[in-house]
Formats: C-alpha cells, sequence, structure tokens
C-alpha cells in the first residue's frame, strides 16, 4: 500500500480527463521514477500557472495575460469573431490555424436540463462588443449538440438586425466517413445541408 501521499496524488489525477484510477497510478509511479527531473518539472510547472494564469477579460480566454495573446495580436482580424461555447473549442479551432480572427467564450450552452440559462452565458458581453462596432461577421461555432444548436439560434436571434454577416459552421458527414457508420443525426443533417454539384 502506498502512503498517504501517493495515495491523494493518484487521486487527484485520477479526475483529469482521460486518465483513470489505473492510468493514475501508472503516471504516478513513472512520476515517482523520475522524481529529480519531470516530478520537480510539472511541480514546477503547476506551480506558475496556478500564479500566473487569468481569464482573458474580453474573451473569456484563459492564458496568463489580460488581454489574452489573441485579442491582443494585431495581426489577427478584428472584424471577424467566432463564438465557442468553452475554452477548449477555442483552443482546438485556434491550433488547426484555419481562423484569424478574434474568439468569444460563451462559457457553456443552454440547457433546460442543466438549468443554464442566457443569462448564465457570456451572451450579453457578445452583444456589447458586436454593438461596439469594427465586426463585420460573427462565426457560431457551437458544438452539434440539440444544446449547441438551440444556442447558436437563440444567439442568431439576439443579434439580429445588427450590421453584421452571421454565419455558422458547417456541419455533416466527415471526410473519409462511410455512410453505414454515421448517426441518424449527421446523415440528416448531411441530407439538408446538401449543395449542388459544380
Amino acid at each position: 500500500m502506498a502512503s498517504q501521499e501517493i495515495e491523494t496524488l493518484t487521486a487527484a489525477l485520477s479526475r483529469l480527463p482521460g486518465l483513470g484510477p489505473r492510468s493514475a497510478r501508472r503516471a504516478v509511479l513513472w512520476l515517482i521514477k523520475r522524481r529529480e527531473t519531470s516530478l520537480v518539472q510539472l511541480v514546477d510547472a503547476l506551480a506558475a500557472v496556478r500564479e500566473a494564469l487569468v481569464e482573458c477579460g474580453t474573451c473569456g480566454n484563459i492564458d496568463t495575460t489580460n488581454p489574452c495573446g489573441i485579442c491582443a495580436d494585431p495581426r489577427r482580424d478584428a472584424g471577424s469573431l467566432c463564438v465557442v461555447e468553452e475554452v477548449a473549442d477555442l483552443w482546438a479551432l485556434d491550433r488547426a490555424r484555419l481562423f484569424n480572427g478574434r474568439y468569444h467564450v460563451l462559457g457553456g450552452r443552454l440547457s433546460a436540463l442543466d438549468g443554464v440559462r442566457p443569462e448564465d452565458l457570456a451572451i450579453d458581453s457578445l452583444l456589447r462588443r458586436v454593438e461596439e462596432g469594427g465586426i463585420d461577421e460573427v462565426v457560431l461555432a457551437m458544438n452539434a449538440t440539440l444544446e449547441g444548436q438551440t444556442t447558436a439560434h437563440y444567439i442568431a436571434e439576439r443579434l439580429e438586425g445588427l450590421p453584421i454577416r452571421i454565419t455558422q459552421l458547417a456541419h455533416g458527414l466527415p471526410v473519409g466517413g462511410e455512410l453505414d457508420y454515421l448517426d441518424e443525426g449527421t446523415l440528416a443533417q448531411a441530407i439538408r445541408a446538401r449543395r449542388p454539384v459544380a
């Protein structure tokens, strides 16, 4: 049996996404074997992030500066604003380097079952950003779930009447996907979003 400190570390790691109790134990053992290098580096990195972490007052991103590196970057297209549910969505889109505009993190999605209402999300601050001017297009990059699409629809209604273009990410068949393996919702969206050939 390991000491209480090691068990506490294992329990803490097992709560991370993608790590169960067995994976957490393996990670702890690996860190213990390399305690002079990897464990010290991990502890130092966690302490540094804990001290420096802030939420961007403009977009809601998590960074070590406020405004965040994306909002402060003058090379970004300030006229394009991509609205996402969570910081993880922002990081995934930005990592792909396909969108060169700015972002806005809602902090979740509307959900009657979970009791998440519009006032629980950063929708009012989104409206203020758009109303201030300088934004030509708002890209609604919500997840392709019922709650995500409800959120996108709600935001589109709130932005209606403003002099901007409102777009949404395409949904449907993934590249390389086989019809037999796709769920009915994906197939239905692909049929609805069909387009002419050439």
